[in-house]
Parts: C-alpha cells; structure tokens; sequence
C-alpha cells in the first residue's frame, strides 16, 4: 500500500528510554527516537540483538512509557493517558503477534481467539462466530477444538495472528513473529501478514533482525545502539 495514503497512526518523537532511574546502574537504552507510521503502511524496524527494538515495541505498543518524549497512538496521547485507558487502547487498537506466541496452553485455539473479544465485552455467540472466521482466514478452521499444546509452531502462530486480529485493529505489531519457525513455514506466516496488509489494509509493524524479511515490507528502518541509523524503501509488491 502506499505509504502516504492514510493519516499518521503512530507518531513518536524524542523517544528516550531509561531503566533504573537514579540508581549507579541506570541504562539509558533509547537514546532519541522519532518515528512515524501512516494508516495502511507495513514498515519493519530491522537491527541486531540487544539494538533497543523490543523496548521500542512496549513503547508503540503502548505496553511501557517512554522516559522522556511524545507519543500520540491514534490520535491518543499516550504520555498522559491513565492505565485504564492504556489497557483499552491495546485490547482493541493493537493486535500483538510475538515469537513466543503467547497462548494458554491447555485452552483450544477457538477459546484462544475469543480471549481479546472477551475482555472487549463481546457476547458469547459473536465472540465465537469471529474466532470461527478469523480461524478459517489463517486456515485453522480443522484445528480449533485442537488445544495449543497440541499444534506444532507454525500452527500457534497462525492462531496468534487469529487473536491478534479479534478485534479488528488499527494495528498489528508483530515481534520476531517467524524467529521460532523453519523457513516455510515463516513464508506462510508472512503471506499471512501481506494479506492482512493489501486485503484489509492493517497498518503492520513488523520487528525483526532478518534483512530479508525486512526488504518484503514497504519501509525499512534500521536501528543500531538505542538509536534510528537509517531509513529506506522496502521491495514493492511488484517486484516480490
């Protein structure tokens, strides 16, 4: 999708993050950070191991608060939001996709989907009919009274992108979403991410240390130390 097509959705300026405030081991691990994501964007922020991209994450994702900066999420500002008020923004703003998956593990995938819908306060027959569907889209439609300590990793991270989608967000923030899985099955979950993105058109985060799943997106960022080092265009769609 084109990138200046829709209005700035995430807009994060002077991001500075802090850990241990006052005490010797203070640990400054963002240093500055400005970034800004339009509607309907698939952008990667793409850097090594220890480079501050997950911090950077919570902060997006509203999960932490930057120490020093500004931050509007949807319009909403993040900085003097209260909890509550946080709590709601990522329940039905966000959906989050991590390596780790995140499911309950003796609970089926459908009852897994429903989770997001439940805290949203969506009754049982609605809540049920949209796991059933969003399950069906990713193809776990055969696998839903499976539970999640019965599926291999590839299948649990379809049924995360399932529950990350349970309340039709704005926005998807995926971290390491395929760093767990073999090579064909992180193609199948990114085909998955390409679909959400040009079908729906979900504005996708995606955080990763792979440069080649990088290039797939429309906008790369680079971060090194704490810090944005580099920004430039990923591969259209036409020349995957």
């Amino acid at each position: 999708m084109e990138e200046q097509a829709g209005k700035v959705i995430i807009d994060a300026k002077g991001i500075i993050k802090r850990f241990y405030i006052g005490q010797p081991n203070e640990l400054e691990i963002l240093h500055g950070i400005d970034i800004t994501v339009r509607e309907g964007e698939f952008v990667a922020v793409v850097g090594a191991s220890g480079s501050g991209k997950s911090t950077l994450m919570n902060i997006i994702g509203a999960l932490d608060k930057p120490t020093e900066g500004t931050y509007s999420l949807d319009g909403v500002d993040v900085m003097s939001a209260k909890d509550k008020e946080l709590s709601g923004i990522r329940n039905k703003k966000i959906g989050f996709v991590f390596q780790t998956y995140n499911l309950i593990s003796r609970t089926n995938a459908l009852k897994n989907v429903e989770l997001p819908m439940l805290y949203a306060g969506v009754p049982r027959n609605a809540r049920i009919s949209r796991a059933k569907e969003l399950l069906d889209m990713v193809g776990m439609g055969d696998r839903m009274m499976h539970r999640s300590d019965e599926l291999s990793g590839g299948q649990k991270q379809r049924v995360a992108i399932a529950r990350a989608m349970a309340n039709d967000p704005a926005i998807i923030l995926a971290d390491e979403p395929t760093g767990a899985l073999d090579s064909k099955t992180g193609r199948l979950i990114m085909d998955i991410f390409h679909d959400l993105n040009k079908k729906q058109g979900k504005t996708i985060v995606l955080i990763t240390h792979s440069p080649e799943l990088a290039e797939e997106t429309g906008r790369i960022l680079t971060i090194s130390d704490g810090l944005i080092t580099g920004e430039r265009r990923g591969k259209t769609d036409a020349d995957r």
